[in-house]
This record gives structure tokens, sequence and C-alpha cells, in this order.
């Protein structure tokens, strides 16, 4: 049975029919953070992301310095495209060649393309993601919902908390160890603005920096910061 606290967090961010109903989200993002000074990456500025809500399956563009180049990940899988269609290259399972090896060092196109769109796709579908029978949801405390997820999604990791308002039910942060960067990248995701466009509430800006042993949010370093222009469901 679901919880009363995704039951506000559903009807938050606008209900269980439209996210029910609804099948592709497209926004437009701009992300900077030492994680992507680390691994050699350029940030994403105004790029756009194209997931449908049903499977992990979205594409970002641009993914890396040329802008005609898209990233796209469909399940464990991800390749480079062309604005044409063309494929470009492709990995296979691409999560089984993290952490180690030359991508303790940096990260090219293909890598980014894992790591970012299963990101967005699990950030964004979240509400989505409440009502997935698959993943197993229970209610810590008042507010706090424990997710388990199957093999089957790409996320990053098996077990991860989301922290949502009593009041709102607006989520404020979100825990978890990013894996794919090391097995020691516990993070803490905390929502610190929303937004509103055509009556659709939607986090606008996120602040991903290490947590303490305790769960709490460190002010520094920023990993990674996410400001999201464009939010709409389609």
């Amino acid at each position: 049975m679901i919880s009363n606290t995704a039951i506000r967090a559903i009807e938050a961010y606008g209900g269980e029919d439209l996210w029910k109903n609804s099948n592709y989200i497209e926004a437009e993002v701009s992300v900077t953070g030492l994680l992507f000074t680390l691994k050699r990456r350029p940030f994403f500025d105004h790029a756009h992301i194209r997931l449908d809500i049903g499977k992990p399956l979205s594409r970002l563009t641009p993914i890396g310095k040329n802008k005609n180049i898209m990233g796209v990940l469909e399940g464990f899988d991800v390749r480079l495209e062309k604005e044409n269609g063309e494929v470009v290259s492709t990995r296979t399972n691409a999560w089984q060649y993290f952490p180690y090896g030359r991508r303790l060092l940096y990260w090219d196109d293909l890598d980014m393309s894992y790591f970012a769109n299963y990101a967005f796709w699990n950030y964004f579908t979240m509400p989505r993601l409440l009502m997935n029978p698959n993943i197993e949801w229970s209610e810590k405390t008042p507010g706090c919902l424990q997710a388990v997820f199957p093999d089957s999604l790409p996320t990053h990791c098996p077990v991860q908390e989301y922290f949502f308002e009593i009041d709102t039910g607006r989520l404020m942060q979100h825990n978890y160890t990013a894996s794919v960067v090391s097995g020691l990248a516990t993070a803490a995701h905390v929502v610190t603005e929303h937004d509103k466009h055509d009556g659709l509430i939607f986090p606008s800006r996120r602040i991903i920096t290490p947590r303490t042993k305790r769960g709490a949010a460190m002010k520094k370093p920023v990993l990674v910061d996410i400001r999201v222009h464009s939010f709409k469901l389609s």
C-alpha cells in the first residue's frame, strides 16, 4: 500500500492521473560542479533532455563539446548520435566499466551519457517512481521514504532515501551513494528551489554535496549544481 507521504508527494507534483497519462518529459538544464571538473567534462549549458517516463530511455543534447552529438541511454546501454539519427558509437552495459581504471581520472562522452541520463531519469520521474511496483517503498519516519531499487533499473545504488516536507509533499533531500563515482561517494542531493510552468510544480535547483554520517548535507564541496530552466510533461 502506498504511504501517505508518497500520496502527498505525487499530488504536490501534479497528481497520479497526470503522471500515469504522460509519456515524456522535456527539460532544459544547466549543470556545473566539481564532479565535472574531476572527470574532465564540460559543463552543461542549457542542454536539452527528452526522456521516457515509463522506462529508462533518455536523450541529452549536447553530451559534450560537440554541440551536434546527443548522448542516449536505453536501459543500461548507451550510444552517441548525430542530429540526423546516425549512430556514432555505442557501449553495451555501460555500468560495468565504472568506477575503476581510467574512469577514476576522466569520463568520455559515453560515460557521461550513462551517468547523466540515468541520473536525470531518476530525478525527473520521481513521482512516477513512487508508483512503480518494482521499487520497494517504505516509510522510515514521517516524511522519509526508503526505496529499494531492482537490478533492472539504472540508478545510483540499490537503497536510497527521500525526505519530503510534511505539509507540502515537496522533495527536500535525496540521499544515495553514487556508485559509478565510488563506493564511498555518499551524497546529499538537496532541492533548494521549486518553480511552476503551466501549473506544474517542479524542483528547479538541486545542489549535491557529500553528506555526513548522520545523513546531513555538507556545505562544501558542491559536487553537482543543477538548474532546471524549463520542464514539461507530454
